[in-house]
């Protein structure tokens, strides 16, 4: 069953929220040095991604025509509706939690390589070992935002099988038309761009910017879109 390990991923987000939610009411003392323990965390990942890249031109382009196409369409105000629509329909006391934890989160466990390549890896060879790996990450990433952030980081969960069903789906047929060598480009400078979006996401978590990294996200596109274009001129010219 190709989609497996996104579902086991869905999963344990859901859970280790629900635990978290049972832990909220630790000090606020401490509920903010965790906020800012996962800020640093998320900003040092970023870190590791970004340096990644073997053509840095791509992940300057990618995050620059990404953001304006992102800014044009107002991606990161529509997530935020999405996540107040959320929080309407569910009656939460917890005024503009949900809608910040279900953007938060969906940006962290959307965000990287470990969602493509362990989507690819169930679709094309039914191994969801990376999956699983990132499965038990985000659950304890769940639980430990849950206790922050609140409710709202249990509905990212449908954002993450989304993302990883349909890639999976598509992963059944890739090798059919996509040459290794053009795949293994793509994700090495798709970490790296995925990694400053990350490295900015951590930025914002500890308080020193308010980025709006979901108007990034068309930078992931515009990366395979570049990497196609140089693999083809490569390869012809």
């Amino acid at each position: 069953m190709f989609l497996l390990g996104t579902i086991v991923n869905g999963i344990l987000i859901v859970i280790g929220t629900v635990i978290g939610r049972f832990l909220h009411r630790i000090p606020e003392n401490m509920r903010t040095t965790i906020l800012y323990g996962i800020g640093l965390s998320v900003i040092v990942l970023g870190l590791q991604m970004g340096f990644k890249s073997e053509n840095y031109l791509i992940v300057i382009l990618s995050l620059v025509a990404g953001s304006a196409i992102g800014e044009y369409f107002q991606l990161e105000e529509r997530l935020n509706a999405t996540g107040n629509w959320i929080e309407r329909k569910v009656g939460s006391s917890e005024t503009g939690s949900i809608s910040q934890g279900f953007v938060t989160a969906t940006l962290i466990f959307v965000i990287g390589a470990m969602a493509i390549i362990g989507a690819l890896d169930s679709g094309i060879r039914g191994d969801h070992d990376v999956l699983y790996t990132k499965a038990v990450i985000d659950g304890f990433t769940a639980l430990v935002l849950a206790t922050t952030l609140g409710i709202g980081v249990i509905f990212s969960a449908v954002p993450v099988i989304l993302y990883e069903g349909t890639i999976a789906i598509f992963a059944t047929q890739i090798d059919r038309f996509i040459p290794k060598e053009l795949m293994d480009s793509f994700i090495l400078e798709l970490t790296a761009t995925g990694g400053l979006m990350i490295f900015a996401l951590g930025l914002n978590l500890v308080g020193l910017t308010k980025i709006r990294v979901a108007n990034m996200l068309p930078g992931i596109a515009v990366t395979a879109m570049i990497v196609f274009g140089i693999y083809c001129y490569d390869l012809y010219f």
